[in-house]
């Protein structure tokens, strides 16, 4: 098994992909491990000294100008949990769950938040015993942090709540008590630096964006069966053009599609069939990379975000000051997230239309709706339909959640970043998009079989007998939504394109 050293500055999506969804070892490093005791004296030293210092010898928000004791300083942490876990809905993942811990254990051993080392060490243990916090999805502003659902998270730590351990519900203590892992009592500063930061938000995002980089990939996979189905124009993919015109996305995006297609047999060069093609074909790479574009845009965001300190106040014990300030803002990820869903939602867009451009006859010179006795026979005229529904549902999605905010905490947090709610939209998009793409790669194989796949393209073919091992072609109508979801499992668990990758190398995202 892999182990993932955590130094609170070097974690990157595919590590945290490592632990989220393929269990990885979580270890602190010995560096991180002494930056945390630092930070932990500080705060023991500030506490001592009665000094007021926001969140640790005082109250939480609009109560930041309540003095508390130093007898107080473990209720007040409590407190603090308890009433924060105010989180509605359905439960995250477990990937999901596993995420915001991991991110959480992270920011934590920079050694600015001064949690004792214990308390990481819970967090770590949980991950390596497989304790998943059930942590509702909804009920966070991305303002100070994401304070109800990042509470859900602690309250299993202190013996609360509940959680999953091996694919059981139970409740917290006894998943804690099941794992051997003893609950801890919070103490001063703990609870807030636990809750006060953005690690739901970019959890939720760090793994809609690992799933984007593919579906990115594979949506050029997708686009180049159809231009093949479809007899389509390669010169529209010369690197020349592209280079006059030299967005990043758009020129590995041509670069890409010219892979795909070598040795093709089917497309065809400017003026032997037509002049040229319709937009969604012809513009597959300004469309594709302008999206390949923004999401390298969210994955640098997301690199910054997973390694920065997000909590309040902000330790900086070799100086000996703290800092209240507003690093748990969401707003940082709030806009890349929005972006990612927008960016999601055109690649699905334009799917959509080359779906259309396959299943009617007068655009595509096959037999109507893909099926070789129209009429009895209704072959994939209700997947277009399926497909429109998506991508109008991803238009809805798309409205930025990050242009909202109702001030909160009597006021006092005045703004707030709905990021959370961006991140989990963009994640409902993807689901959407992977299944408009999943429509897609059907539609361009069965259109494909009506002239001869024997003549696919280099990176093509592999994918069509991606498809055709566990799709067979349509001869008569069928349940629909059984194909589609056996694209869809192969397109979340990277078959296409792993395959693909193996024979061209790897695809540019």
């Amino acid at each position: 098994m892999k182990k993932v050293v955590i130094d609170g500055q070097s974690l990157t999506i595919d590590k945290v992909l490592e632990v989220a969804r393929f269990g990885a070892e979580v270890v602190i490093s010995e560096e991180a491990a002494i930056k945390v005791e630092k930070a932990r004296q500080f705060v023991d030293e500030l506490v001592d000294s009665k000094k007021v210092v926001y969140g640790i010898t005082t109250g939480f928000g609009k109560f930041s100008d309540v003095v508390i004791s130093k007898d107080e300083t473990k209720d007040l942490q409590r407190n603090l949990i308890i009433s924060h876990a105010c989180g509605v809905g359905n439960p995250f993942s477990e990937e999901i769950a596993r995420a915001i811990m991991l991110l959480r254990v992270n920011n934590l051993s920079k050694g600015h938040s001064g949690v004792r080392p214990v308390t990481i060490q819970t967090l770590v243990d949980m991950l390596n015993k497989g304790v998943n916090p059930i942590i509702p999805e909804k009920g966070s502003l991305g303002a100070s942090g994401d304070l109800a659902p990042l509470s859900h998270m602690v309250l299993v730590m202190i013996g609360l709540g509940e959680a999953t351990f091996k694919g059981e519900r139970m409740s917290g203590a006894e998943a804690m008590k099941q794992a051997g892992i003893e609950p801890i009592e919070l103490t001063s500063k703990e609870g807030l630096a636990l809750i006060n930061g953005t690690q739901v938000m970019t959890a939720v995002g760090t793994i809609a964006a690992y799933e984007a980089i593919q579906l990115v990939k594979l949506s050029d996979i997708s686009a180049a069966l159809t231009l093949e189905a479809l007899n389509g124009i390669t010169d529209a993919f010369d690197p020349r053009l592209h280079l006059v015109r030299p967005h990043q996305g758009q020129i590995d995006t041509a670069a890409n599609m010219l892979r795909l297609v070598e040795a093709s047999g089917l497309t065809t060069r400017q003026g032997e069939i037509r002049v040229q093609d319709a937009y969604t074909l012809r513009c597959i790479p300004q469309i594709h990379g302008a999206s390949k574009d923004a999401l390298n845009y969210v994955v640098d965001k997301i690199n910054i975000e997973i390694n920065a300190v997000t909590d309040n106040p902000i330790l900086f014990p070799e100086d000996g000051v703290a800092f209240s300030g507003g690093n748990f803002h969401g707003q940082p990820m709030a806009l890349p997230f929005d972006f990612l869903g927008i960016a999601l939602s055109e690649v699905a867009n334009v799917s959509e239309r080359r779906i259309e451009r396959l299943v009617n006859p007068q655009l595509s010179g096959l037999p109507a709706f893909l099926t070789p006795h129209g009429g009895l026979h209704s072959g994939f005229m209700i997947a277009q339909y399926a497909a429109a529904a998506l991508v109008s549902e991803n238009k809805v999605l798309a409205h930025p959640a990050s242009v909202d905010s109702i001030p909160s905490s009597a006021n006092q947090e005045d703004h707030v970043s709905m990021g959370t709610i961006a991140a989990r939209k963009a994640k409902e998009i993807l689901f959407n998009a992977q299944n408009v793409i999943a429509i897609e790669l059907l539609c361009a194989a069965q259109a494909i079989d009506f002239n001869d796949a024997s003549k696919l393209g280099k990176g093509t073919s592999i994918a069509y007998k991606c498809i055709r091992e566990v799709v067979d072609k349509i001869e008569e109508d069928r349940v629909m939504n059984v194909d589609f979801n056996k694209i869809y499992d192969i397109i979340k668990s990277n078959v296409i394109l792993s395959r693909v990758e193996e024979v061209l190398g790897a695809l540019k995202a």
